[in-house]
């Protein structure tokens, strides 16, 4: 090997990048629009994320793995306590931290306990680099968000501590998104390439599918059931006879998901009147999973009763938590 390909390779970088912040700061949307295409869910509603999810930026010269975590928050139940542990072994494994705080909304008391979380690892011999992320830039004007970047600076003082960078960003026009993974990358170890060119997330396609099903459900639903959520691909198999090589014909995939909530109310929520609602959750989630998985797909969705899971450690192991 010559010198001059020795240090193209040394001047590769690759590694892991965790965004945490509070429920709803807009980090699955960030991690889609670094990514480039959708490998996380997105919705209005908190604590939608219920896995670390990892996407995969290739670049020339780095491959940046996103981590996209659970918010971490105060946690009121069992499932919320076992998020927050999810997020807290994330943070000690990755190279850099992105925290998202959102321009629209004041920094607050989440805000500033995940600061306090936080600061612990910005010191020591493996200190972790923390770059304040602030997002959703483009819903508010210029002098508010000179003012909230401010206010972001502040709070690495409350803490004692300096973030390594700040960065106004949109994941949904595009703004400063390239700046933020050139920002990134400085900060991870030179490396060789992680994962294969071309592969988007490390996530089992079974996951995939039951967050875009779990995605679906939760459009336009009432405050009480997003938390109360979780569903469960029950299998994923091809129909027999179903496709054609010769003709291109795709095949048809039989994919059975179960959701389970909480309470009898929020199972008829879920299901709606006449069963219309359950129908229009599984034609938005099978658009999204066909395209996943490259084939055509026959959603069969189930909507059952698991009485208090979050609280139940038996069932939140059952569903997967």
């Amino acid at each position: 090997m010559t010198q001059t390909e020795t240090t193209t390779e040394a001047a590769h970088r690759s590694g892991f990048a965790c965004l945490v912040g509070r429920p709803n700061a807009g980090k699955s949307t960030l991690t889609n629009a670094l990514v480039g295409e959708k490998v996380a869910i997105m919705s209005a509603r908190p604590q939608t994320t219920r896995h670390t999810i990892r996407g995969i930026v290739h670049r020339p010269d780095a491959q940046l793995v996103l981590v996209d975590t659970p918010g971490l928050h105060r946690p009121r139940t069992l499932l919320g306590q076992r998020l927050n542990d999810l997020v807290r072994e994330t943070l000690g494994e990755v190279d850099v931290i992105a925290f998202c705080l959102p321009a629209d909304q004041k920094v607050g008391p989440g805000d500033r306990f995940i600061a306090s979380q936080l600061a612990p690892l910005m010191t020591g011999r493996r200190a972790v680099p923390v770059v304040a992320v602030v997002t959703k830039a483009d819903l508010v004007d210029r002098a508010t968000l000179v003012e909230h970047l401010l206010a972001v600076q502040a709070l690495a003082g409350e803490v004692d501590r300096e973030w390594a960078d700040i960065v106004p960003v949109s994941a949904r026009d595009g703004y400063q998104v390239d700046e933020l993974a050139d920002v990134l990358v400085k900060h991870l170890p030179e490396g060789p390439e992680l994962y294969p060119g071309g592969e988007l997330t490390d996530e089992p396609e079974q996951v995939m599918v039951a967050e875009l099903v779990r995605e679906a459900a939760l459009e336009g639903v009432r405050d009480e059931l997003p938390h109360s959520l979780a569903v469960v691909v029950d299998e994923i198999v091809e129909r027999p006879g179903s496709g054609d090589e010769k003709s291109g014909r795709p095949p048809l995939l039989d994919v059975r998901v179960d959701l389970y909530v909480e309470r009898d109310s929020q199972k008829a929520i879920v299901i709606g009147r006449g069963g219309s609602r359950l129908r229009d959750v599984g034609t938005r989630a099978r658009q999204g999973i066909e395209r996943l998985l490259g084939a055509r797909v026959y959603l069969d969705l189930h909507v059952k009763v698991a009485r208090d899971w979050q609280r139940d450690p038996k069932q939140l192991r059952r569903l997967g938590f």
